[in-house]
């Protein structure tokens, strides 16, 4: 073959060898004798080749051109905008696409706006695009210089009118969702780079299919403290991001988050506890043995936080976990039934594991005790094959009998993991409140004498 062929040969690019040579000799016009055919097929074939991406993933808003196929998921409507120093008005259209990498916006302007408008693109058209990446409002868009369809590829993602949370991926926008409410958080504030003041709260929301962190922003924000867990909500034209490796579904200003009658399955899987290993984020459950007060502490910036910690058994061992910042404000108990989401396994206490429940935790309780029958929440927890400890107190006895143990003379050794009134030990097992006068440190381990009152040891010994 002859040097054009071979170059052709070598090009992966979609056009015919006609279009190639055509090219070719368009080039070497066009350079005005400095280069030869072979040269300019060279320069040609270097052109058609740059920008093509393996798919939507690779796209970055850095680069000058890319080509890639894609299938049109929702055509948005056309919209018009003053140019400055025009009388003509520009039009243009949002088409979200997608392929099997992922899901971007891309953008059609003027004379192929209108004709998008005028019903000439269909839902599920697979087009070939060659446009300009940008960062955009909701992540990288592509504004569109050519597209045209191609009937002779398939790209295997599905359209749909309403998401399911596993089919979720990075860049998909105009995104409605229904799910169901497993936690939700407070309003908090941000100053901008211009001085004005945002607003940004989180949900997290369940189905079927899986889970999701849901972000809102300014005047949709307060919905997250609105709401409450056990409701199902449709979240109406989201956009998804990534954060710290996970997606996310934001809701700005084009968006709704609407409470609905549908009941919206979702059933939460765990870890078995005796699984857990250090390093791993896991997602447990279980019944609450224990509970700790909530205490405070200075952090090295002088900002102030907070932890509370609870110990969760399941039927293959017990976890102490550490609720920390407004997770420690939640109001468990012993006795409750909880999912604990996304939790960090860590080095805890005497060589013993504990896990760490921070801002990416979602809490539900499953079941929920009756704070004023305790007794009650107790047997309702053995019912379940899990042990309930409450504040210290011994599990009931193998005939179902509650223990009555006020007023008897105990002995627990344990570390000092609260130091204020009243002091709490933790043996690694269980935790005790300790009434004392004495001055104990953090991380101690320490013995304590006394008799049990509602479940509070009178220290009558400290050694």
């Amino acid at each position: 073959m002859g040097d054009i062929e071979d170059i052709y040969g070598d090009l992966e690019a979609d056009v015919s060898e006609e279009e190639f040579r055509e090219a070719v000799a368009a080039k070497v016009e066009q350079m005005g004798g400095l280069a030869d055919e072979e040269t300019a097929a060279m320069l040609i074939a270097h052109e058609l080749a740059d920008g093509e991406v393996e798919g939507i993933a690779d796209i970055k808003p850095g680069q000058d051109e890319v080509k890639f196929l894609a299938k049109v998921m929702k055509i948005g409507d056309l919209r018009t905008f003053e140019r400055d120093g025009e009388d003509e008005d520009g039009r243009v259209i949002n088409v979200e696409v997608a392929d099997e990498t992922g899901s971007i916006r891309i953008s059609f302007w003027d004379e192929q706006a209108e004709a998008i408008a005028s019903d000439q693109l269909e839902v599920g058209t697979v087009l070939r695009i060659k446009g300009r990446p940008k960062e955009g409002f909701n992540g990288v868009e592509v504004s569109v210089d050519q597209a045209e369809p191609d009937d002779e590829v398939d790209i295997d993602v599905e359209v749909l009118d309403t998401h399911t949370i596993e089919k979720l991926s990075l860049g998909l926008s105009d995104v409605n969702l229904q799910g169901k409410v497993l936690d939700t958080g407070t309003v908090r504030t941000f100053s901008r780079d211009d001085g004005s003041e945002g607003r940004v709260s989180n949900l997290t929301l369940g189905d079927p299919t899986g889970r999701i962190r849901i972000t809102l922003w300014d005047e949709q924000a307060n919905r997250a403290e609105e709401l409450s867990a056990g409701v199902s909500v449709e979240i109406v034209d989201g956009y998804v991001r990534e954060r710290d490796g996970s997606l996310e579904l934001h809701v700005g200003s084009r968006g709704k988050v609407e409470e609905i009658d549908e009941d919206i399955e979702y059933v939460p899987e765990s870890t078995p506890i005796a699984d857990l290993e250090i390093g791993m984020n896991a997602d447990i459950g279980g019944v609450v043995r224990s509970a700790d007060p909530k205490r405070t502490f200075d952090r090295d910036d002088g900002s102030e936080g907070q932890v509370r910690n609870i110990r969760v058994q399941d039927s293959t061992g017990d976890i102490r976990v550490a609720l920390w910042g407004d997770k420690a404000d939640y109001e468990i108990g012993p006795g409750d039934e909880v999912h604990l989401a996304d939790v960090e396994i860590k080095d805890g206490w005497q060589e013993d594991m504990e896990a760490s429940a921070g801002w990416r935790t979602t809490i539900s309780v499953t079941q929920d005790t009756d704070r004023e029958v305790e007794t009650s929440s107790l047997d309702d927890a053995k019912d379940t094959g899990l042990s309930a400890f409450a504040n210290g107190n011994k599990p009931d006895t193998d005939d179902g009998e509650s223990d009555d143990t006020d007023g008897e003379t105990v002995e627990f050794t344990g570390t000092v993991v609260q130091a204020g009134n009243p002091v709490v030990l933790d043996d690694g097992k269980e935790t005790m409140s300790v009434e004392t006068s004495q001055t104990v440190q953090l991380g101690q381990e320490i013995t304590v004498r006394g008799q049990l009152q509602d479940g509070r040891l009178n220290a009558t010994d400290i050694f």
